[in-house]
């Protein structure tokens, strides 16, 4: 069953629903969306809220036995003006439909102007359905247009298939790293420093700091070698990069007065150019390469506020950025080194359903992108060289690629499916001709270097916010900012809580000490809605014996251990990285 029809049919029934219900009500537009449907509505002065569904569900239950099939219907565009008279959005769309067959599509007493896409109704009832949520839109998406009331809604074909999405749906609720963000403290945004400029709070910015950490203690290992890159930069060096007719709207310009107009600033957008001017610093030879230049370097790009999303989209972030400059013989294998980075990264955090898609140019739209078609050849068989080496899975998309050559991004999903775009690898042989970057070669020749781009691990703030998803806030213990909680069941145990817990931070472990007058119960549920891996219980036993009683965030007890062993236990596994 194609469900892209059923929620294009229970749209139907909604409009008639509301229009039964509503008989000023006018209607727009209802198609179906990705796991659902929505309609909007002009209601004039009458405000429609969740509260309303009820009586709307009810009316729907009420029709919907009525429904036999859905008739279409050819008529002329004389016709259908007279019968939408009173409506002036299906006039509109009418009026841009004159040169085309216009049909509506009947199911008892209401008709729809529609294209069709619909169910039979013979095999198939719209009783599985739920209203979900009301919202504001303007007419065909314009702010110059009227504000309609848009009813969002999902229908499937079984009661079991309705229940699991709308159980799906409560579990990404809980998983919102915008909501994870705010109860456990980790980011915050401010309107006096504008949307999109996030605020790490202490815990947020320990979990960054060990992010970025393992990622410079990581490429370290791997031969990159460390970077620092301003700022701020002349706008003509991305002028030279070919940015700006791209990407110029996306970039925050500062004025600096008194300069030359020509000698506008940017923000920097992108860390690439900023590393060709390093590798330019001097004469390179093929003994140099490959070169491996890293900087964990953080960028701006002006968002559109519409789609701004927490940490997950921000206009500031830390990207794990590299370019590797390398040979062209070179080429594929430190492609598939790159590859076996990423698969070291996701290994350890426990990643495993991810793939790559190679975006490769619109053919329909080739004047979007620069470079010599030669070049865009070679760089797509290599990519696809590199790709198949690798034995990573990969899709091929022909659009996504960058303005100078084919993309490679890697796709990941969370523990809920939820897919994200989370890294990039691209081969680029156009930018080494724009920044002019050689190296001499073994018989004295100069010859261009090949450029690759790298993030295995993103931007910092959109690991972390697919991180906090995909682990419903519980993140291992290496990077965990709270990973023990020490929690004294009453005053008198209060003395021997502060040592253990001394204890603990004196052994590099990041503990925190409930000493609050409350209920053990109460600390511990505290605890755990922290998210903290570890609750040392300590009581008169406790105390008497020396020893501490462990509870894990799963709820395992561990009691009586030796305070040392807990210690020597949870040390081996932040140095593993083991959960």
């Amino acid at each position: 069953m194609n469900n892209d029809h059923l929620n294009h049919s229970c749209s139907h029934l909604l409009a008639a629903a509301v229009t039964s219900l509503w008989p000023k009500a006018l209607p727009t537009l209802g198609p179906p969306i990705e796991n659902g449907f929505y309609y909007d509505f002009d209601f004039g002065d009458t405000k429609i809220s969740e509260d309303d569904f009820p009586k709307i569900v009810a009316k729907m239950q009420d029709i919907a036995p009525s429904w036999k099939n859905f008739q279409e219907i050819s008529i002329t565009p004389v016709q259908a003006k007279k019968d939408f008279k009173n409506n002036p959005y299906k006039l509109e769309l009418i009026n841009e439909l004159t040169s085309q067959q216009i049909t509506y599509y009947k199911s008892g007493d209401f008709f729809d102007l529609c294209r069709g896409g619909h169910m039979d109704l013979g095999t198939q009832s719209l009783n599985h359905f739920k209203l979900l949520s009301v919202a504001g839109a303007y007419w065909r998406g314009s702010e110059k247009n009227k504000m309609l009331t848009r009813i969002y809604g999902t229908c499937f074909p079984s009661q079991k298939d309705l229940d699991d999405y709308l159980n799906l749906q409560e579990e990404t609720k809980k998983r919102d790293h915008r909501k994870l963000g705010r109860d456990l403290e980790i980011f915050t945004f401010s309107e006096d420093i504008g949307p999109g400029l996030p605020l790490w709070l202490p815990k947020g910015t320990i979990i960054k700091d060990e992010l970025e950490n393992w990622g410079k203690e990581t490429e370290a290992k791997w031969g990159y070698q460390r970077v620092s890159t301003p700022f701020l930069t002349k706008r003509s060096l991305f002028v030279t990069s070919g940015h700006v007719p791209y990407f110029e709207d996306e970039m925050y310009k500062v004025t600096v007065p008194g300069e030359h107009p020509e000698e506008q600033y940017f923000i920097k957008p992108m860390n690439c150019p900023f590393h060709h001017m390093i590798f330019n610093n001097k004469t390179r030879s093929y003994r140099d390469l490959p070169l491996k230049l890293a900087e964990y370097g953080t960028v701006a790009r002006y968002e559109n506020a519409g789609a701004l999303n927490g940490i997950l989209r921000p206009r500031l972030f830390c990207q794990n950025d590299a370019h590797v400059y390398c040979t062209e013989e070179q080429t594929i294998d430190v492609f598939v080194e790159i590859i076996k980075l990423h698969q070291y990264y996701y290994d350890t955090l426990g990643l495993k359903d991810y793939f790559i898609v190679l975006c490769l140019r619109d053919p329909a739209k080739k004047d979007k992108y620069h470079g010599e078609e030669e070049l865009w050849q070679k760089s797509e068989k290599l990519s696809r060289e590199a790709m198949e080496k690798s034995g990573v899975k990969y899709k091929v998309e022909n659009e996504g690629a960058a303005h100078y050559g084919p993309k490679m991004d890697f796709k990941i999903k969370s523990a809920i499916g939820t897919e994200y775009g989370i890294s990039t690898n691209q081969i680029d042989l156009f930018m080494p001709r724009r920044f002019d970057l050689k190296y001499t070669d073994r018989d004295g020749s100069e010859k261009y270097v090949v450029v690759q781009h790298r993030a295995p691990l993103g931007s910092s703030e959109r690991f972390v916010g697919f991180l906090l998803e995909h682990f419903a806030g519980n993140l291992p213990t290496w990077l965990n900012p709270v990973q023990v909680k020490v929690l004294p069941i009453s005053d008198r145990h209060l003395d021997y809580a502060k040592a253990a817990h001394q204890k603990l931070l004196d052994n590099n472990i990041r503990s925190e000490l409930d000493d609050r007058n409350d209920t053990l119960k109460g600390k511990i549920r505290d605890a755990q809605l922290q998210k903290s891996s570890y609750m040392l219980v300590l009581g008169d036993k406790e105390v008497t014996d020396n020893l501490v009683s462990v509870r894990s965030r799963s709820g395992e007890n561990t009691a009586g251990q030796n305070i040392e062993k807990f210690i020597s236990d949870i040390q081996t596994e932040i140095k593993n990285k083991s959960k």
